[in-house]
């Protein structure tokens, strides 16, 4: 029962950083209703959001997919983990250090909104700050894992993390749709130029609490 409440308490997490990504202006949802306030076309706003959540659901399999494959060795998945929370945990604290924005990604045009919703995904550390959340799942699934072929179990940590990014991906896609539907019709274009709310200290702060509960909670 104890494992079961772990692994469900590990799911409502990715849905919760699913959704504080959407709601994190960083991730894109401005460029959406920018687009359609420009096309005057509400069916644009629906195709910037597909392109961003796609854009940001494959810079979250780039991320996880390599550790499923680095699970296999199940003997090293206490090692593996510490050396993922730490990196999360080094990289918020980068983030708070260095608190300019990627300039690469204003030179990507609107047209490539997929490139630019990968590229703001990984410059962000978005797809970092769900790792130890993923690692903690393969381990309270894999109990046994120590018994397990190792290609069943790369079987299996990949379709997990085919699961949580597609699980992050949804969340972080209605958040972020919402507001984007939200601003386009009722606020508009005065909001998205005067209320923009700047999440960088909060989005640096929770990766390093992440990592931080991440090593708290390896047993």
């Amino acid at each position: 029962m104890e494992g079961l409440d772990t692994t469900t308490a590990l799911w409502w997490a990715v849905i919760a950083s699913g959704i504080y990504h959407g709601v994190n202006p960083g991730m894109g949802w401005p460029l959406a209703v920018s687009a359609a306030l420009m096309d005057r076309a509400r069916g644009s706003l629906y195709r910037a959001i597909g392109v961003l959540a796609l854009g940001h659901f494959l810079a979250m399999a780039a991320i996880l997919f390599p550790f499923s494959a680095l699970l296999f060795l199940a003997e090293w998945q206490r090692e593996i983990q510490i050396a993922a929370a730490c990196l999360v945990i080094g990289f918020g604290l980068y983030l708070l250090i260095n608190r300019r924005h990627p300039r690469f990604l204003a030179r990507i045009p609107p047209s490539r909104l997929a490139l630019w919703s990968f590229l703001a995904a990984m410059a962000h550390g978005a797809g970092l700050m769900l790792v130890p959340i993923y690692l903690g799942i393969c381990r309270s699934i894999d109990s046994d894992a120590g018994h397990a072929a190792a290609a069943d179990l790369m079987t299996s940590n990949a379709a997990v993390a085919a699961a949580v990014a597609l699980a992050h991906t949804a969340a972080m896609t209605l958040s972020g749709g919402a507001i984007a539907l939200g601003v386009y019709h009722w606020l508009g274009l005065r909001f998205l130029s005067k209320g923009w709310f700047n999440l960088d200290i909060a989005w640096a702060l929770s990766l390093v609490l992440v990592g931080a509960v991440s090593l708290l909670t390896l047993h």
